[in-house]
This record gives structure tokens, sequence and C-alpha cells, in this order.
């Protein structure tokens, strides 16, 4: 018969302190109002005190039947039931909790602010929809390929990037004790050539669409007004690389100064680029402006007012039925430049390209850009891509059809 009773224990939880029942079973009532019962007992000669639960949620006569089932499979089953409870409460950490936890660890170490929010918002955007619900150690090789498969072929670099922190994320989850083993390896069932198919060379995969094509694409581009694809119009427009665009912020742009200055932190070389704004590109942050999102300084918004996937450019191509690459628009600036004359060090230099002779860059320090009163190479570049770009606007009849395709 338990010391206990149901009076007894409705006065105690009024009153701090601890309170015995009998064979190990106890109320404990803490300063801060909080009340629950414990259970302890000798496991293999070593103490364990088991919780049972909330004293305010959990009557004497339960907490006495659930102190009952516990003796019994401690004493009589020889189960450690402690061990149970941690490795039932690992098994149910999901793969969302464990790359959230790992990121929070991690980002201060990282090299940018910008690197710890794409970290993450790569497995936001290609991993957590298939694995973030799952618990850790349910997740193998073929789950893991099936978040890859639609993006292997299309953004080969981006899903070499999304294995290797799934896989981080894993081994985290496997020192953490929440799974029994480490990631599968990506020199196992992961390598391209074995679970994943063998990757199309970058060069085949980047496939730029040809100038010539450039201006009528653009007025296609603009039937569907969409976040998406104003900023796959300002990307032809200045040349940069999709991360550039798509973190764009407004505070980057001096619209009166015709000049775009993206951070070194958003660049892949991690230096201070300035880019001219031709007339077509400011039309395109006029449009972009005019649906500007209250608290979002980013131009292009996505999800919840964030940068946009690196997915989202790609799908403008795609739905518009183009087999070209967003990198390859690049491509095509370069050879446009190349065949309007324009000298390799101006074009290089509107790339952000690194100069490969280290004697050149050592002595090489013009921007190009030139003065408000003297415009320089680069600012005459752009005006004139600028201006080519947009030759095929509806009325002009300068509209070039586009491979395959009938003008119209």
């Amino acid at each position: 018969m338990g010391k206990l009773t149901a009076i007894a224990v409705k006065a105690a939880l009024t009153n701090p302190g601890t309170y015995q029942d009998g064979d190990g079973l106890f109320l404990k009532v803490d300063k801060h109002g909080g009340a629950y019962w414990l259970l302890r007992l000798q496991r293999d000669g070593k103490r364990q005190d088991i919780g049972l639960g909330s004293a305010k949620l959990l009557t004497l006569a339960e907490a006495r039947e659930k102190a009952r089932e516990l003796r019994k499979a401690v004493k009589v089953e020889r189960r450690d039931v402690l061990a149970e409870r941690k490795d039932e409460a690992a098994a149910k950490v999901t793969f969302r909790e464990a790359a959230r936890q790992y990121h929070a660890e991690n980002k201060a170490g990282w090299k940018s602010a910008v690197y710890a929010r794409q970290w993450l918002a790569s497995l936001e955007n290609h991993a957590f929809p298939k694995l973030g619900d799952i618990p850790t150690v349910g997740i193998g090789s073929p789950d893991i390929i099936a978040v890859l498969t639609p993006i292997w072929q299309e953004i080969p670099e981006t899903a070499r990037q999304v294995r290797n922190r799934i896989c981080a994320v894993l081994d985290y989850a496997h020192a953490k004790g929440w799974r029994s083993s480490e990631a599968p390896s990506g020199h196992g069932s992961l390598k391209a050539g074995r679970g994943l198919p063998r990757q199309v060379k970058e060069r085949a995969n980047r496939k730029a669409m040809p100038y010539v094509a450039v201006p009528a694409f653009m007025v296609a581009l603009q039937h569907k007004p969409s976040f998406g694809r104003l900023a796959l119009e300002l990307l032809i427009l200045t040349g940069v690389r999709s991360q550039e665009v798509r973190l764009a912020t407004w505070a980057e742009f001096d619209r009166e100064a015709r000049l775009w200055t993206i951070p070194a932190d958003h660049m892949k070389r991690s230096k201070t680029h300035m880019t001219p704004l031709s007339d077509a590109a400011l039309a395109v942050l006029a449009r972009a402006a005019a649906f500007r999102r209250a608290g979002s300084d980013v131009v292009f918004p996505g999800v919840a007012g964030k940068p946009m996937s690196d997915m989202t450019l790609l799908k403008v191509l795609r739905d518009m039925s183009e087999p070209y690459h967003v990198h390859g628009f690049r491509s095509a600036f370069t050879d446009w430049a190349a065949n309007e004359g324009f000298a390799d060090a101006v074009v290089e230099a509107a790339l952000a390209h690194k100069t490969p002779d280290a004697v050149q860059a050592a002595y090489r320090r013009t921007t190009y850009l030139g003065t408000p009163d003297k415009p320089g190479a680069r600012v005459m570049l752009m005006t004139a891509w600028g201006r080519y770009c947009a030759s095929g606007a509806a009325g002009t009849g300068n509209i070039v059809p586009l491979p395959g395709k009938k003008a119209g």
C-alpha cells in the first residue's frame, strides 16, 4: 500500500518538496510550480531515475500502474528502459530537424553569411520536400537518389552540393546517436555511374542559346510577367551569374548613376563587381519595382520574400520549352561581343572573370567604366548589348526567329 493519497497529492502540488509513495515511486514538486512523478530503481548495481510524467496530468493511480509496469520491465525482463527511451527519441529526429541543428551549430565557421543561407536553402529547395519529415534513422541510398535524380543532369553542380550536404547531415545524425550508421558514401552507391547516372559534361549541360535568337526570346519572356522572368531578363541584359541576380537587393542599385554594385559575398570570386545598367536593364528594374513586396529588400523574391531558388530561372526556360541553360546566356553575350568587335579584356571584365595571366592581373587596374562625363568601354558594351537584346521589341520588325521556330 502506498503512503500517498489523492488528497495528499493535491495538497503537495502547491508545496515544493519530495513526497515518497513507496517502492521507489515519488512525487517531486519544484519551486517554479512544476510537479512530476519519478521511479527510482537499481539496475546492474546502478541507480536509475525514470520519469513517468507530469503529476498535473497523471493521477496517483495512473502513476502507480506505470511504476508497476516499469519495475517488471527492469527487474523481470532485464530491459534498459532509459536506453530504449533514448533510442525511441532519437528515432523521431527528422532530417529537417537534424539539418537545421547542424546548420545552426556550424554556420558561424563558414566563409560567409551568404554561403550559410545558400547551404540551408539548397536543402529546403531540393531535399526537404522528400526527406524533411523522414526520421534520419530511416534514410538510405534510395531516398537520397530520389532527391537527386530530378536535378542530377539539369544542375549538376548544385546536385553534387545537395548530395554532399545530405551526407553531412546524416553523418552528424550518426555522431549524435540518431542513426546507427554514417551516411551512404559518395564513393559508393551515391557515386556517378553506380546508383546515379554519369553526369553529362558541363559544356553540353550548359547549352547556350545562339545570340541571334536572344532578341526574339526577350520578347517571348515578357509575355507572361513573373519575378522569375524578370530576374532572367536582368541576368541576360547584365551578363551576371544566377546567384548574383537571385540574391540582388534594392540597396545594390543606383538607378540614377545607372550602376549595379554587387557585393563581394554575392560573387563567385568574393570580390565586389560593378555592372553598368543599360536602358533595357533599367526598364526591368522599373517593372520589378512596381511589384516590390513590402518588408522585403530582395529585388526578385521567392517564397516569403526570400531569394528565389536556383531552379527558378531554369524552370522559366523549361516552361517555355527552351533546351538551353541559364549560364549559357553568358556565352551568348560573349559570342555577340566578339562578333561586334569588343575587346576581350573588356568582355572578361564585364563577366567578372579572373585575368589568367598573373602579370597582366597585377598591372591591369582599370574597370573600363570610365566617368559620368566620359563613359568607359564597359558602359558602351552593356549599352550596345541592351539595345541589341531589345531590338526584337514588338513593332520594330527586327524579330529574329528562334532555331526551329517560326517568327510570329
